[in-house]
């Protein structure tokens, strides 16, 4: 059944099961008593909002307590945006998907550090009178800088000062003590590869509130010359190493390879994903001592999952299909005294392009494809299943076969375990899921199918939604709702992971306060589903980018809360939790 028009709220579900029908006639059955409603022990209800930027970019976000001040990284406008939530009431918003009820203060952030043009700002942490923002430089090659203010608590943040850090720092966050400021620098490589940072972490010490002048730069050389053993234990690591681009023969090192994306940490440890190497990092912070984790592949047979863009749901099992994790965003929490990670699996594919004069330049440069509007295209490891050679009597030629799944984006680099150029299996981008993970990178909890079967019950055809134009099914190819936002909050005494969905804009809530026995809770998405609008018709939050959770001691409401950025609709919404 196609839903032409769904405007949500909530929805709340305590569980859900899915049962296959078979399609042999059969008797009628007697009625049954009448079930239970199903309860869930939190409710969220929006109650706050503000289209920061209706180009959309309204992306990390931050709470500082003292104020009940917001604090959102708007990178289309290089701004900070200052909302007061002091005045925020429990009344729920008549029209959520309008309400604009917070209004924002601009900071404009500087356009130079240091004598270096800076870019855009990807990042934003807070720590009582400190905020960090961390802003790329504005050529490629340069590295980029966080840059400090103080101030928050008299509500007027003042510049302090502009640290250098590593390449392309996309993330920021503060220890919990405020001693050490962390940052990801991703180190992306240029569009034809002609130059290719190392991807590093960098670590700048706080003392009394003031950052020092100079950052530890933490570097992955340690690990060059180690490819093959890393990717023994899950590590993926695709690049056109070998190749000649522009008249240059690349040769990625693993260093240049890693690209961090996202650090959770505790006083003592920073656990940092690498997403496109399906991997954690683990710094030890009291000697900077790290290791690399690879996180393996989630087997997708047993499981439900829809590869086809047919507009309709249409779940299959597959034997021979798998999913890299690939996490973006993670998040901690403790059990019985022990750390356990929570990471978003999005996946992401590697795709570069660099400018040419015309398709005959493309080709004598070395690249592997041209496009009028992208140009010339250095590198992806992107194909579809159809497209994957397979080796006679595999698991990939029964699913070659089927054809359910042919225009399945997967990844050229893995699936083929002799090297022979024939596959024996295929490897998704990301797991649809998000997964608990002990100390140790085992496997835990993963949500397995949970989001594909319940976005699907309540969407029905138009689950895997995109995220800027509602056409029902159409990311069912490609890394499904995409769950990339996280965070973790305690309500009462229970644990809960909130988990935002980038395309199809819902979040899930999960009970995680035993990881052992993680369990579905609910599912808020504030959005309307009207087949064949889009961005440019207000329909709602779009593109969850960051979850902040707040405190019922620190909120304006007295009880706690979820912070919501949107990427794609630039609104930010906030959600009231109360306990049933």
């Amino acid at each position: 059944m196609m839903l032409k028009k769904s405007l949500v709220s909530l929805a709340v579900i305590s569980s859900l099961t899915l049962t296959a029908c078979s399609s042999d006639d059969g008797q009628n059955g007697l009625n049954g008593e009448p079930g239970a409603d199903a309860v869930s022990s939190i409710m969220l209800n929006p109650v706050g909002r503000a289209v920061l930027n209706p180009d959309g970019a309204a992306e990390i976000l931050q709470y500082h307590a003292a104020t009940q001040a917001i604090y959102a990284i708007n990178s289309s406008d290089a701004t900070v945006e200052m909302i007061d939530a002091s005045g925020l009431s429990s009344e729920q918003l008549s029209a959520p998907t309008s309400d604009t009820n917070l209004s924002a203060t601009p900071l404009t952030l500087p356009t130079e550090a240091n004598g270096v043009a800076l870019g855009g700002a990807n990042s934003i942490a807070v720590h009582n009178d400190l905020m960090a923002v961390a802003i790329e430089a504005d050529a490629q090659a340069s590295n980029g800088f966080i840059v400090f203010y103080n101030g928050l608590n008299a509500g007027t943040p003042v510049f302090l000062s502009a640290v250098e850090v590593g390449n392309l720092p996309d993330m920021v966050t503060f220890t919990p003590d405020g001693s050490k400021v962390i940052v990801a620098n991703e180190g992306e490589p240029s569009g034809d590869y002609n130059n290719d940072p190392e991807g590093s972490i960098a670590v700048i010490s706080v003392t009394d509130g003031t950052p020092a002048t100079s950052a530890t730069i933490i570097d992955f050389t340690s690990f060059n010359g180690m490819q093959n053993e890393l990717e023994a234990k899950g590590l993926h690591f695709p690049n056109p190493s070998g190749r000649t681009l522009n008249g240059q023969v690349i040769a990625t090192t693993v260093a240049q390879d890693l690209e961090p994306e996202y650090i959770t940490a505790s006083n003592d440890m920073a656990y940092v994903t690498l997403q496109e190497n399906n991997g954690l990092a683990l710094v030890d912070l009291s000697d900077n001592s790290v290791q690399i984790i690879g996180l393996g592949y989630k087997d997708w047979s047993g499981l439900n999952f829809d590869g086809n863009e047919d507009g309709t749901v249409s779940f299959g099992q597959y034997d021979g299909l798998y999913g890299a994790y690939m996490p973006d965003t993670i998040a901690s929490f403790s059990w019985n005294g022990a750390p356990f990670l929570i990471t978003a699996n999005e996946g992401d594919a590697r795709e570069y392009f660099f400018d040419v004069a015309d398709e005959a330049a493309c080709i004598a440069a070395g690249g592997q494809d041209y496009d009028e509007d992208d140009g010339c295209l250095a590198f992806t490891e992107e194909v579809k299943l159809k497209n994957l050679t397979a080796q006679a009597g595999s698991k990939l030629e029964a699913l070659q076969a089927g054809g359910e799944i042919d225009d399945l984006r997967v990844t050229n680099v893995l699936g083929d375990a002799d090297g022979n150029g024939e596959y024996e299996t295929a490897v998704a981008y990301g797991a649809r899921s998000f997964t608990v993970w002990d100390q140790n990178g085992l496997v835990v909890f993963d949500s397995g199918d949970e989001i594909g079967r319940i976005t699907a019950a309540l969407h029905g055809n138009a689950f895997n939604n995109g995220d800027d134009e509602n056409e029902g099914d159409s990311r069912s190819e490609n890394k499904g709702a995409e769950p990339e936002a996280l965070t973790v909050g305690t309500v009462g005494d229970k644990t809960y992971a909130f988990i935002g969905l980038e395309r199809m804009g819902g979040i899930m809530v999960y009970d995680v306060t035993n990881p052992y026995n993680s369990k579905f809770e609910t599912y808020i998405i504030n959005r309307d589903l009207t087949e064949g609008l889009s961005v440019d018709d207000g329909i709602g939050d779009l593109a969850p980018e960051s979850l902040v959770f707040v405190t019922a001691d620190n909120s304006p409401t007295s009880q706690p809360l979820l912070l919501v950025g949107n990427e794609v609709s630039g609104s930010l919404t906030v959600w009231e939790i109360t306990a049933n």
